[in-house]
């Protein structure tokens, strides 16, 4: 496989090295996204991040973000993607490019924009599939020319450039064709520098299709302590290895405690994703599988990671510092350094939890040893070689919890310009620092002592402080004798000096500046995040609501129509924001409706029938009953009316096939709503016979009334079998004076088939357990069920519910996105304008509504983090015209699992406030049916 796709690339790839204009580099690359942060910092954060040792940064390019609508391209402002590599260039980073077209990143649709969903079936998406590709092509002829003009050799530092993400848990069908098409495209756009694509479950050849020039990486999300992690890492670098390539990680944890490992096993490229973190400003979030298994992701992105959205170092970017240090220290030699795959060393003493030592034979001799502790508590043990060295020459070394060491052995001193070696340290060398009359040295260790053994055969002479050393000939053995920083000090022939500082690791961690001397100036920081203030954003609030049911939006039609079933949103031009819909269901003479059900919806279902409100659910792309009381039609009105707020909080980043909503093609807004006019628990009385004594377990066959079948409860039959496979059939007769029916297989387990009038009707979905059997049902009559259930013994197979009813119809639909929201929160048309309130404030349940105020900046300039209290509330907040965080407060069933950062709070960035006073906009939404919602605070933070 070829390492680089054109001859004229500055990068070149060797199975233990990447080399950069003829330099091995060791690249350590946080994740950096231009649509996250603000553009007034994005230079701000770059130099954050050299300043904590990174060289090198990873960036999405989101397809979607540039072009919302088909043909209406964006880069201007926070768009602006070419000033941002420009600034990245100026800044020092090397840049890896992520131009999807798919890119995860638990954003909007993966990237993909949404009116690709819109274009039928014809469209597969990351597939070798003529139409979609035709779409690719128009994106890539736009960001490719701007990632040309920014790769390295050509005035910019992009190094690398990524095709597609993760394709391994797609299961596409041809992944050598596909991603051949995206190779094409690329190098046919003048990319020079190594195309790559990342395998996100180990799947290589799945991931690459192993496609000529298109070089696999590995993304790696492990337990950090998981004692098998190297075993695996080193698996993968040996696979590589064989194609001439080396080991690069495009993601994996943020802790460098787990960067440490994979260094040990070789990996050339560290890339923990989101090491800065940021925030998913307007309808740019995403739902996934991280919940149970539906999750929204919030408006703060942050993963915990060295920097927060508002710009603070966490202690984290100090360990980085730290390991950045090492690598510069010991520079080309390490960054081409290569496995050890003979384990020269091993350990005695307490060895539990603690995994190595692990080898790196440096370019140039000697070796470095990674030891890591996974234990809760410290580990003292000693290291022995199979020559019978021993290190240390007597006692033990002590590695604290959750502790990292990567030591030095035989490795020459020539390294930094002396002569000599250090034979072997039990302290880690973090720091070679030249000066103008000699070099620095700086170790550390975790705890007391630390032993060093030096080979220098040019000292004069020598004077210590807080360290014992023996000297035998040319052999130097330095001991730290107590807690102070130790400083040993060499005067060497032709008139240089070498020193050796010994400090413990939080000195390290902390130390700005180290001097021939031996002086360390450390400063340890704040890492408060949230700083003591006696300062308020001083706001004062108006609130405006509207009558229980109005949406409290100016909102455009985009469709009407009579029939009972509808067009995705996406169909109708809508792919982002909130849409309402309103239609009537007939009722028939003399019933009532008993609820609701909504077929085929997502993602935020918030229900009302005749102007009552019924509840907010979360359908994940299926279906969801609420129950009504007392809904008649009104003939004045031609029967039941209905309106339903639906909210795209975002398509899915992933493809997860337990809900609708999760498969990456997925839709949104809703199917049909149906009055539910009657509902029968069918659950009694199936007649059961196991699928062996029918022809290959025909469920269809099985209709015959034979009066020995045995006739249970559904699913209700004791089986002797582990693995029942079993047909349970009913026979009942249907309603006349309804239109729609609907089973409801309620907390069933396992894999079911329904059969109707002998017609496959399809699996039944555990996690989406409604079936619409209408097209085999006549109204009246007989309808024959079969179900073909296969499960483990004690799976339950629930309950069997029918729904009968009627579709509304009659459809009138609306849509509100930024703009329409905006001009409706400017306006006085909702009713109810109220005098500035005080907080806390109560919203009946189902009540939407407007706060307004004006904040000015912070005393620092920064900004604002403001903390939400309150509870069944969801929150659309606006800082004048971009949405900086969307929200939904603990409270109602409806709520889904929240992730990808804090809930309950949002950014207010403090360049958007230089000079003047922002207009805060918070559109409420009152979703919980059984309480009041409630907002009792909003804490402004300075940043």
């Amino acid at each position: 496989m070829s390492s680089h796709v054109h001859a004229e690339s500055v990068v070149r790839l060797t199975p233990e090295s990447v080399e950069i204009d003829g330099e091995s580099v060791i690249l350590l690359c946080a994740s950096l996204f231009y649509f996250r942060i603000p553009r007034e910092l994005w230079k701000e954060r770059m130099l954050q991040l050299k300043a904590m040792g990174y060289n090198c940064i990873d960036v999405y390019f989101p397809w979607n973000y540039h072009e919302p609508r088909e043909g209406e391209w964006d880069f201007t402002g926070m768009h602006d993607a070419e000033a941002f590599l420009r600034i990245a260039a100026e800044s020092g980073l090397w840049v890896v490019a992520r131009p999807g077209p798919y890119i995860c990143s638990e954003w909007d649709g993966g990237g993909l924009p949404a009116y690709l969903l819109a274009k039928g079936p014809e469209i597969k998406l990351r597939e070798y599939d003529p139409g979609f590709l035709e779409q690719v092509a128009k994106w890539y002829g736009v960001i490719l020319p701007i990632l040309r003009r920014h790769q390295a050799g050509e005035g910019g530092s992009v190094i690398l450039v990524q095709l597609d993400n993760e394709l391994d848990f797609y299961g596409c069908g041809d992944p050598e064709a596909y991603m051949s098409a995206l190779r094409d495209m690329a190098v046919a756009h003048g990319i020079k520098v190594p195309l790559i694509a990342c395998a996100g479950q180990g799947g290589i050849v799945q991931a690459t299709g192993l496609a000529q020039g298109v070089i696999p990486t590995c993304n790696f999300y492990p337990d950090d302590r998981d004692p098998e992690f190297e075993a695996k890492v080193l698996h993968y670098r040996a696979a590589l290895s064989d194609l001439g390539l080396p080991l690069m990680v495009t993601e994996t944890n943020r802790s460098h405690y787990l960067l440490r490992r994979l260094l040990s096993a070789g990996a050339k490229l560290l890339g923990p994703y989101l090491q800065v973190s940021g925030t998913n400003f307007g309808f740019t979030n995403a739902t996934n599988n991280w919940g149970r298994p539906l999750a929204f992701l919030a408006s703060d992105y942050d993963f915990g990671g060295m920097i927060s959205p508002e710009g603070h170092i966490r202690r984290e970017g100090y360990e980085g510092r730290l390991l950045a240090r090492l690598l510069q220290s010991y520079g080309p030699a390490l960054a081409a350094a290569a496995v050890d795959p003979h384990r020269l060393w091993s350990g005695e003493g307490d060895m539990r939890e603690v995994f190595g030592p692990f080898g790196l034979r440096l370019k140039g001799g000697g070796s470095l040893l990674f030891l890591s502790n996974g234990a809760e508590e410290a580990r003292s043990f000693a290291l022995r070689a199979q020559d019978g060295r021993s290190i240390p020459t007597a006692g033990t070394l002590t590695l604290t919890s959750r502790g990292s060491l990567i030591l030095p052995v035989d490795v020459p001193l020539s390294l930094w310009g002396v002569d000599g070696k250090v034979i072997y340290a039990t302290a880690e060398l973090y720091w070679a620092k030249p000066q103008d009359e000699g070099m620095v040295l700086a170790f550390h260790q975790a705890v007391d002592g630390g032993e060093i053994a030096l080979d220098l055969d040019n000292v004069l002479e020598f004077e210590a402080n807080a360290a014992a050393v023996i000297r035998e000939n040319d052999r130097f053995t330095i001991q730290r004798t107590g807690a102070e920083t130790a400083c040993i000090r060499f005067r060497l022939k032709g008139g240089r000096q070498l020193t050796v500082v010994i400090s413990d690791r939080l000195k390290a961690l902390y130390a700005e500046s180290v001097s021939l001397n031996g002086e360390l100036t450390v400063t340890e920081p704040d890492f408060r995040e949230e700083r003591l203030h006696d300062e308020g954003a001083g706001v004062s609030w108006k609130r405006s609501l509207a009558k229980q049911g109005e949406p409290a939006v100016q909102a455009q039609a985009v469709g009407e129509t009579h029939d009972s079933r509808l067009e995705p949103l996406e169909r109708l031009g809508v792919y982002r924001g909130f849409a309402w819909y309103e239609a009537k269901a007939a009722i028939p003479e003399g019933k009532e409706a008993a609820g609701v059900l909504v077929s085929k919806a997502g993602d935020v279902v918030s229900l009302y029938a005749s102007g009552r409100y019924a509840g907010t659910f979360t359908p994940g792309g299926g279906t969801v009953y609420a129950p009504l009381e007392n809904a008649r039609a009104e003939p004045d009105r031609g029967g039941l009316p209905i309106r339903v707020r639906v909210e795209i909080w975002g398509h899915s980043n992933f493809d997860d096939i337990r809900l609708p909503g999760l498969r990456l093609h997925s839709k949104k807004g809703l199917e049909s709503i149906i009055a539910v006019t009657g509902i029968r628990d069918i659950t009694s009385n199936w007649r059961m016979s196991p699928a062996a004594e029918h022809s290959a377990g025909d469920a269809a066959a099985f209709q015959a009334e034979e009066s020995w079948h045995r006739v249970v409860g559904f699913g209700g039959w004791l089986s002797d079998d582990p693995y029942p496979d079993e047909i349970y059939s009913k026979t009942l007769t249907t309603s006349a004076d309804v239109n729609r029916w609907t089973l409801h297989f309620q907390n069933l387990r396992g894999k079911a088939r329904l059969f109707v009038n002998g017609i496959d009707a399809g699996l039944i979905h555990p996690c989406d357990p409604f079936v619409d059997v209408t097209p085999h049902v006549v109204p009246g009559e007989t309808v024959h069920l079969a179900v073909r259930l296969q499960r483990m013994m004690g799976q339950s197979a629930g309950r069997v519910i029918l729904y009968e009813g009627v579709s509304a119809a009659d459809y009138v639909i609306r849509a509100a996105e930024e703009p329409e929201l905006l001009a409706s929160a400017g306006t006085e048309a909702a009713q109810d304008l109220q005098e500035p309130i005080q907080l806390p404030i109560a919203t009946d349940p189902g009540a939407v509504g407007w706060l307004q105020g004006v904040v000015g900046n912070s005393a620092a300039g920064k900004g604002w983090r403001v903390h939400v209290a309150g509870s069944g509330l969801k929150l659309t907040v606006f800082m004048n015209e971009t949405i900086v965080g969307r929200l939904w407060l603990p409270g109602g069933a409806g709520r889904p699992v929240m992730t990808g950062g804090s809930a309950d709070s949002f950014y207010l960035p403090g360049p958007w406030l230089d000079r003047k006073e922002a207009r805060l906009l918070i559109y409420l939404e009152a979703v919980d049916p059984q309480a009041s919602g409630r907002l009792e605070a909003l804490d402004f933070i300075p940043v």
